[in-house]
């Protein structure tokens, strides 16, 4: 292990932060924490038609909400930016020049159509689809010819004879046959880097001790190591951990439901549910805790304990750590957390009485799976909201449920109780009164109160609506007592 290992975390901004992508931040986030070491972010924007800068406007959001503080990057520059590769250009082509004066290198004018074209030959022969060298010996006379054409060249790795291995911290030996792949393009025509060109660069320059990354970059990293060493770098260790599957065991995607962190961040799932999730997913921590903070996750991680295998999202299991840190959350910091949500189901939110508002939170946030749901929770409070449903209705009709509503209602109006001694008084009067109990006393009352048949505690809920309030549920079923 480096003294000060260095990580990073190098998307590409051309979509929403796919909670793949966010678990290999995560993965490389804590590596860092754990060990003292550095976390560095790098964006890859190469790829000038699917790049945009409100992607990676919100790829930085996201990595912010979910509290992955990078130590080098956009917005917090190191000694060994720029940090976006669009800014690196000048850098890939003093290194595309080392390699074309070393011989490793040559320029390829193949067409999409003819690449397509042999490798649909390879395909229908049997053979592994590869780059087969049509450019690679061709003479300065040719290649003169065809610039003359208008074909403006790639450029393409020399690959090498014989096997290519690397030890993996999670996956053991790995090991490649040169054989097997062809000549890859390494600078596109349009003058932009590829991707195993610009990384290997980008990884050297920057010191990169540890690249962890998902399974399927491991195909990559033969062609990564090929690079090193014609470079005469050292490579850095890499750890290649499972990929994020769907229920039915494919990499998971749109059609699985919500696949991007701000799809989460939107529904409600609080930062620190979603990133212990995703800690959790192809990795297990000590004893078999389910839920661990920041710190206790840092402290116990580690790839030694990441698995192979896939690792199945389960959206419900997600919706169960997020009710749980909702219900752990500090009243007063739900409230901050939940104002846009409040908002979005139209309420004013500098309109209410906080001291009484954040009664009405403290009293439904055991109830909620994601934040989303605050308006379908808090309406049984406002009265402009208030709505009775069909089966509360059911209930309601029955003539014997009127008067334990008028029984209670008559206490309401006549006890001298404190506020908090009322409701236990109300219901001992009915039931001295009528001579009903349990779920038949309860169940008008709760319909009657919050116009539904579940719900929080009747007696927090009467407190939170006060007597007047109660009473103006009450009278319109009932009459005037």
């Amino acid at each position: 292990m480096a003294d000060r290992p260095r990580v990073r975390f190098a998307p590409s901004p051309t979509g929403e932060l796919h909670v793949g992508n966010a678990r290999t931040a995560l993965f490389n986030w804590m590596f860092a924490r754990h060990h003292g070491g550095d976390f560095i972010l790098r964006i890859e924007d190469t790829d000038e038609s699917r790049s945009a800068l409100s992607y990676q406007v919100n790829l930085l959001n996201d990595l912010t909400w979910l509290g992955l503080d990078w130590d080098e990057g956009p917005e917090k520059e190191g000694a060994s930016g720029p940090y976006k590769q669009s800014e690196r250009l000048d850098i890939y082509a003093r290194h595309l020049q080392q390699l074309e004066a070393a011989d490793l290198v040559y320029p390829c004018y193949c067409t999409e159509e003819e690449l397509e074209e042999e490798r649909q030959a390879l395909i229908l022969s049997k053979r592994m689809p590869r780059y087969m060298g049509k450019c690679r010996n061709l003479t300065p006379q040719e290649r003169k010819q065809k610039e003359a054409a208008g074909r403006k060249p790639s450029f393409r790795f020399k690959v090498p004879d014989g096997s290519f291995q690397f030890a993996d911290l999670i996956r053991g030996a790995m090991k490649f046959e040169g054989t097997a792949i062809g000549d890859f393009i390494i600078v596109r025509s349009n003058g932009m880097p590829a991707y195993n060109f610009a990384v290997v660069i980008d990884d050297h320059l920057m010191g990169v001790t540890h690249v962890i990354r998902g399974e399927d970059h491991l195909s990559n990293t033969a062609l990564q190591i090929m690079l090193y060493n014609a470079f005469g770098f050292a490579p850095p260790i890499f750890a290649h951990h499972s990929l994020i599957l769907g229920r039915d065991r494919a990499k998971l995607s749109k059609r699985h439901g919500s696949v991007s962190v701000g799809e989460f961040r939107r529904q409600g799932i609080l930062p620190e549910a979603l990133m212990n999730y995703l800690g959790l997913l192809g990795s297990s921590f000590t004893e078999g805790r389910e839920v661990l903070s920041r710190e206790e996750m840092i402290t116990a991680f580690s790839l030694d304990r990441a698995s192979k295998s896939g690792a199945i999202f389960d959206e419900e299991k997600l919706h169960w750590l997020n009710a749980i840190y909702i219900r752990n959350c500090p009243t007063e910091d739900l409230v901050r957390r939940l104002q846009p949500f409040i908002e979005q189901a139209g309420y004013k939110t500098d309109a209410l009485d906080p001291l009484w508002f954040n009664q009405v939170i403290d009293l439904i946030k055991n109830d909620l799976t994601t934040l989303a749901e605050v308006g379908s929770h808090i309406d049984i409070f406002f009265d402009d909201k208030f709505a009775i449903t069909a089966e509360a209705a059911q209930i309601l009709e029955k003539e014997s449920v009127r008067r334990v509503l008028k029984t209670f209602a008559e206490y309401l109006e006549n006890g001298a109780d404190a506020v908090q001694e009322i409701y236990p008084a109300a219901i001992k009067y009915v039931k001295e009164k009528t001579g009903v109990k349990g779920k038949d006393l309860f169940m008008p009352l709760r319909a009657a109160l919050t116009g539904r048949i579940h719900g929080p505690e009747l007696d927090r809920v009467f407190t939170v609506l006060g007597r007047n309030g109660a009473l103006k549920r009450l009278k319109p079923l009932i009459g005037d007592v």
